[in-house]
């Protein structure tokens, strides 16, 4: 299926996705089958070595793990550190969302990779100013992406079934205007975050 690019087109074909005569926020594109379930396998397989921490946000520990190679946000110094090298296994994944987002490879120099249990999710936020642009590939169980938008006292939301070897990158006005959450997901998910800095 070809990529998916927002605009102000209705997207009442893809109903299955993204809802009947819904739109994704400007700058919100999103592709499902980016790599193959065999591809998918051989990526779990990698991550389920990894050495994974939680989350600590300022002593709050959160319900997800995380690793994070190339660069990091550190929340105590509130600025972006160095990480450990990306490994090479991800290097494949991140030439294909580069191609995807029509960047360079090496713009996306931080990978962040969060491992969410059964029950496990993440609150709303916006990424930290620090990044530029943000793609995620989602592997193993779906998941859905929510989106939000302050307009007045109301709040614009749109949803969106994240499928598993899918990829979505946001930009533009979904990235500085909208804030995404994802809530407990069903099964085991993993979510490989990759971000160029500003």
């Amino acid at each position: 299926m070809a990529q998916t690019k927002s605009s102000t087109t209705a997207y009442a074909s893809q109903g299955d996705l993204f809802g009947a005569a819904d739109t994704l926020p400007e700058g919100f594109s999103y592709r499902p089958g980016l790599i193959t379930t065999d591809e998918e396998a051989e990526l779990v397989r990698h991550l389920n070595e990894l050495s994974f921490k939680p989350f600590d946000f300022h002593g709050h520990i959160a319900n997800r793990q995380v690793a994070g190679f190339g660069w990091r946000y550190d929340y105590d110094r509130r600025q972006v550190v160095e990480a450990p090298p990306i490994p090479k296994f991800l290097l494949p994944l991140r030439d294909k969302v580069a191609d995807f987002a029509g960047r360079q490879a090496t713009e996306f120099a931080q990978v962040l990779i969060n491992e969410y249990r059964p029950g496990a999710g993440i609150g709303w936020h916006r990424d930290k100013p620090h990044f530029d642009l943000v793609a995620g590939v989602s592997l193993l169980a779906p998941c859905s992406f929510r989106l939000r938008r302050k307009n007045g006292s109301k709040w614009d939301r749109k949803t969106i079934e994240v499928q598993p070897r899918s990829v979505y990158l946001i930009d533009g006005p979904a990235r500085h205007e909208w804030e995404h959450s994802i809530p407990p997901v069903a099964g085991h998910r993993y979510s490989i975050t990759l971000r160029t800095l500003k």
